[in-house]
């Protein structure tokens, strides 16, 4: 029985069959035939460029974690490495998974549904709550689509019209075209939901590398499918552009030339330009998303003000950068002197000053026009208050220390010229004033007035500051000397420190392997033991040389050696000796046991350096009592004194033995307040999450304050080593231990993210909050 047609108008069935049915109506079968091919031509062609990219995701990364300007993010980067090797299978299936759906959405006439972020902008273009990992993703996937679609704009144009007819007459545009950059760009942004444990700043790498090795090479696709619907009979008459340079399907190079081969010298600088490239393109989205949230910043601060200085479009002539920087060099020399020592830990003094900046300069520049107002241009003004924004950050951030916190605030003015001079400062990571802040501050994170009590550290930092105040005109150059000049200076004292803490390291190791080889040897002695009642001489040979013997075999050779086994062994053969034996057969095993006995005890006690007249003596005391064990009589001697045990073992009869019948569990030895320590599960995973390198400010009860680096985590047990920017040993913790004080706030882990970034996000942060709500409409 044949289907029933489709109604003409105003029924919700589809124009087009559902992708992969057959219709008996030869137009429509022929229809979908189309769209099917569209599709497997797009799977094939997007599928290899996904490809390629993720082959590319190793060396990309691995060039950046080279770079990296701290241990958390070369680990972050690794980890992003490792992952994405490891769920690589999923991702791709995932995107052609995303990709299909995509087509049978367009087939059924649904509308693409988006991401979260893009659904929160309004029709204004206002920002409502979202997550903020979702929020710069969403950033990332706007830019990256736009600039796609206006570099194919001529073929995606063609392409439209014809996906128009295949659809049965509906509007297809840029955003539910299934092959459109924003649907493929959702795709392979979905399908990245795998790696939802990676670091966002990994995550937006990826992201941007799918604009390099698929967005600009999509014309090849749409030639191709334009080509097919033509050769079909669907719109041959609309023109369409032609490829001029073509490339292999699936190689992922650009339509230029061939990419180069992975792993070669050619393929390593590729990629360490582009990890490049991605970072400054993720920094310069970042601005643009900034630059908008203070151009409305300003406009709703203009609407309420009442004087001062005037607002764009008042009227006034805008200052030149000339003339601005004119005015701040005026400031700049009339800076305060610096602080002779770190004495400072109240930062409201310069918090102040840093807030003042833009009156005083304003007044400044009403001075020197000698107009009632001054006015600055829109631009202008947002780098003000974006330098502003930046400082008062730095003085809010707990990971500089105070003194510190002073000190490199009072760069605001060189920063604020360097600003206005060359605008890339807030969009590239490698500007060297950019660079020389964040090193400053990383460096100035390890400072502590014990670790720096010749002020070397602090000197250097005020040297940096006290240049940049007095040398910085208009010469950006001055800030690549300093940071040439700071850098040195940092690797000649981590290199001093270096040596220091590879011996606090190599000592805390030591111990660690000396306490574990005890523990062992308590545990294997005290185990077979297991509360018999000894006599004194024969407890005193167990606890005290044997124990070392033991011990000493344990760091030498190891648990799994036969030394150790046989060390073992004798334990239970000597312990069997203090049992009477009951018949002549068990008199004959106890008696030819004594010699192997004998053999193996003098073996140990010189190992653990006794002298042979002290061991010939503590041997004289234990036969005279395996012969009572035996109930033989001793040979005809001299009659002596009883002699005292501890003298027979050759040890001060005050001295502790080397184990005790108390001996702890292992557990409880290696964690002794485990069980009476209540942490919380975040705290006791930010110190799980705490990698070597990072750095922790502890406070003492007398509230002195040391920072102090993760040198070392024992792998016997787990305890951390915390060394200063000197490497000598400050603390070590267990995890639990160093969870309670964090909780307690006694300690603080320190941030690892550059200063810069970190700024600029919770300036972003302050931004988005201060937004004014909408007016909201009552009912009448």
């Amino acid at each position: 029985m044949n289907p029933m047609p489709p109604e003409p108008h105003g029924d919700a069935t589809p124009k087009v069959v559902g992708i992969g049915s057959r219709a008996t109506d030869n137009g429509q079968d022929h229809v979908g035939g189309l769209l099917v091919a569209v599709r497997e031509m797009t799977l094939k062609e997007t599928g290899n460029l996904v490809a390629s990219l993720l082959d590319n995701v190793d060396d990309t990364l691995f060039d950046l974690a080279e770079k990296a300007e701290s241990n958390a993010s070369q680990t972050e980067y690794f980890d992003g490495m490792r992952e994405t090797r490891k769920r690589r299978p999923r991702i791709e299936r995932l995107f052609g998974e995303r990709v299909t759906r995509g087509f049978a959405d367009f087939a059924a006439g649904r509308q693409p549904r988006g991401s979260e972020a893009q659904r929160a902008f309004s029709a204004s273009g206002e920002l409502s709550l979202v997550d903020d990992r979702e929020l710069e993703e969403s950033l990332a996937v706007s830019s990256m689509v736009a600039k796609a679609d206006a570099r194919l704009a001529p073929a995606l144009m063609a392409l439209n019209q014809r996906m128009s007819v295949l659809s049965g007459g509906r509007v297809t545009t840029n955003t539910n075209n299934p092959l459109g950059p924003g649907a493929l760009t959702e795709a392979f942004r979905e399908a990245l939901g795998e790696l939802s444990d990676v670091n966002i700043r990994v995550r937006l790498i990826i992201l941007k590398m799918f604009e390099r090795y698929v967005l600009k090479v999509l014309d090849a696709l749409y030639h191709d499918v334009n080509v097919r619907l033509v050769q079909a009979g669907v719109l041959p008459q609309l023109r369409h552009p032609t490829v001029t340079h073509r490339h292999a399907a699936g190689s992922g190079a650009a339509p230029q030339q061939p990419g180069p081969q992975p792993g070669s010298a050619a393929a390593a600088a590729a990629a360490a330009g582009y990890a490049g490239d991605v970072a400054d393109e993720l920094h310069s989205e970042l601005m643009q998303h900034l630059t908008a949230l203070l151009a409305g910043r300003r406009q709703h601060l203009y609407a309420d003000m009442a004087g001062g200085y005037a607002g764009p479009g008042s009227g006034a002539a805008s200052l030149s950068p000339a003339e601005l920087l004119g005015a701040l060099t005026l400031l700049q020399g009339e800076s305060r002197p610096l602080p002779t020592l770190p004495a400072a830990t109240d930062t409201s003094i310069a918090i102040d000053m840093v807030q003042r900046l833009k009156d005083e300069l304003m007044l400044q520049i009403q001075r020197l026009s000698g107009q009632a107002k001054a006015h600055v241009s829109g631009s202008d003004e947002d780098t003000i208050d974006l330098v502003g924004m930046l400082f008062e950050y730095i003085l809010q951030d707990h990971t500089i220390p105070a003194p510190m916190q002073v000190l490199l605030s009072r760069l605001q003015i060189p920063y604020l010229k360097v600003a206005i001079l060359d605008r890339r400062m807030f969009a590239h990571a490698s500007h060297p004033a950019r660079k020389l802040l964040d090193q400053l501050a990383d460096t100035a994170k390890s400072w502590s007035e014990e670790s720096d009590r010749d002020h070397r550290l602090f000197e250097k930092v005020k040297g940096v500051v006290e240049t940049l105040l007095q040398d910085f005109d208009d010469d950006i150059g001055v800030f690549e000397r300093q940071l040439t000049d700071f850098t040195q200076f940092v690797e000649q004292n981590r290199k001093r420190a270096e040596l220091a803490e590879s011996r606090a390291t190599e000592a805390a190791r030591g111990r660690e392997r000396l306490q574990n080889a005890r523990r062992r040897a308590a545990q294997e002695i005290l185990s077979r033991i297991d509360g018999r009642n000894l006599p004194t001489l024969l407890r005193g040979v167990l606890t005290r040389p044997w124990a070392n013997y033991l011990v000493l075999i344990v760091l030498r050779q190891g648990v799994e050696s036969s030394e150790f086994r046989a060390a073992v062994h004798f334990v239970d053969d000597f312990i069997a000796t203090a049992e009477v034996p009951q018949g002549d057969a068990a008199r004959t095993q106890y008696r030819n046991a004594l010699a192997s006995i004998e053999k193996h005890l003098r073996g140990g006690l010189a190992t653990v350096a006794f002298q042979e007249p002290d061991i010939d003596r503590l041997l004289a005391e234990l036969w005279k009592f395996w012969r009572q064990q035996l109930g033989e009589s001793a040979p005809a001697a001299p009659a002596e004194p009883p002699v005292d045990p501890a003298i027979v073992l050759g040890v001060n009869a005050d001295a502790q033995p080397a184990i005790t019948d108390t001996a702890p569990d292992v557990e409880d030895d290696l964690n002794p307040d485990e069980m009476s320590v209540d942490v919380d599960a975040g705290s006791l995973q930010a110190v799980r999450d705490l990698k070597v390198g990072g750095w922790v400010e502890f406070v003492d009860d007398q509230g002195t304050r040391e920072r102090a680096k993760l040198s070392w985590i024992s792998p016997i047990s787990g305890k951390y080593l915390f060394v200063n920017r000197r490497g000598l040993k400050v603390a070590d913790r267990t995890a639990v231990q160093l969870a309670a004080e964090l909780m307690g706030g006694r300690a603080m882990i320190l941030e690892e993210v550059p200063l810069f970034d970190r700024a600029l996000d919770a300036i972003v942060d302050r931004l988005r909050n201060a937004q004014p709500e909408p007016p909201r409409h009552t009912e009448a």
